[in-house]
């Protein structure tokens, strides 16, 4: 387990996978990350690369020869990523490509996560380098789940999400049997910025938004106010999701989604992906903002 702290929040991010567990109040204590309960859901805020969701039969292919790979990629139970580098306001982990790597991924890369301390605000600041002599293949994104309620008064549904501008929100409905993406669109909501959360709503898994207008989300209470937010500027998509009966809720930022039902399967055409010419550096940031009014 590593830590961070400056004169506002303290974090805490495991080792494998790097994984973020933990961003508290350094003067009242009040922790903002849900507490991975094994029962419900034992994750974070999971790191997710090479591929975001499904596969479809957990498999690409790239030069007409297929790979397997794990729903979200091979960063979240990693136990080779390492600390990379630490700063007073810094945590840097590192994971390069490797023998076993190369056989589900054939690209020589380095991945950098870099976890910064900035005030109230936690900036997670993605980087991939191809070190290879061809182009690379990926997705990205963030899965960090959040304590709802955060405050022991409160239920479930006193609280909200509010999105930065007037939506007109649809999600694109995730096949229950095999966690692809189907055909079927289901509104949400029609010209309004707040989402109330209940338990139900994840009744058919994630929602997915891939239209969004905003690159903000606060969580929200009816009692407490906001809470936190979570901006998003470099993802174009963004996942909202809990367990049905978890007090919590995930916003996820996300450069990619799982594949659709009708995918033929070529990694260098899958929705979202990003290609990474040779000898280039790619980067994507999200933050994550607590609001001052509960970290008195």
């Amino acid at each position: 387990m590593y830590t961070l702290k400056n004169d506002i929040l303290k974090i805490a991010v495991k080792k494998t996978g790097a994984e973020l567990c933990k961003i508290e109040s350094i003067k009242n204590n009040t922790g903002f990350m849900w507490n991975g309960n094994p029962d419900i859901w034992g994750s974070f805020a999971p790191n997710l690369f090479p591929v975001i969701g499904a596969l479809k039969n957990n498999t690409y292919v790239f030069n007409n020869t297929p790979y397997k790979l794990p729903k979200h990629g091979f960063i979240r139970h990693n136990q080779d990523i390492v600390l990379y580098k630490q700063t007073d306001n810094s945590l840097i982990f590192k994971l390069t490509h490797n023998a076993s790597l190369l056989k589900i991924y054939p690209f020589k890369f380095e991945f950098y996560l870099e976890f910064k301390l900035i005030d109230n605000t936690l900036e997670v600041c993605h980087t991939v380098k191809n070190i290879d002599e061809q182009p690379i293949y990926f997705s990205i994104g963030g899965h960090p789940a959040f304590k709802c309620p955060v405050f022991e008064n409160e239920l479930y549904h006193d609280n909200s999400l509010e999105f930065e501008h007037p939506e007109n929100l649809k999600t694109h409905l995730i096949n229950m049997g095999n966690g692809l993406i189907s055909s079927k669109i289901k509104p949400v909501f029609n010209h309004s910025k707040t989402l109330p959360l209940k338990h139900d709503l994840f009744n058919q898994d994630a929602l997915i938004f891939k239209d969004l207008k905003s690159r903000k989300v606060t969580l929200k209470s009816k009692l407490s106010g906001a809470i936190l937010s979570v901006s998003f500027n470099d993802f174009d998509y963004l996942g909202i999701w809990a367990k049905p009966n978890g007090n919590y809720i995930c916003i996820e930022p996300w450069l990619g989604i799982a594949d659709n039902e009708n995918t033929n399967q070529d990694l260098t055409t899958k929705e979202g992906i990003i290609k990474l010419e040779a000898k280039n550096d790619f980067k994507a940031s999200y933050t994550i903002e607590i609001n001052k009014a509960h970290l008195l």
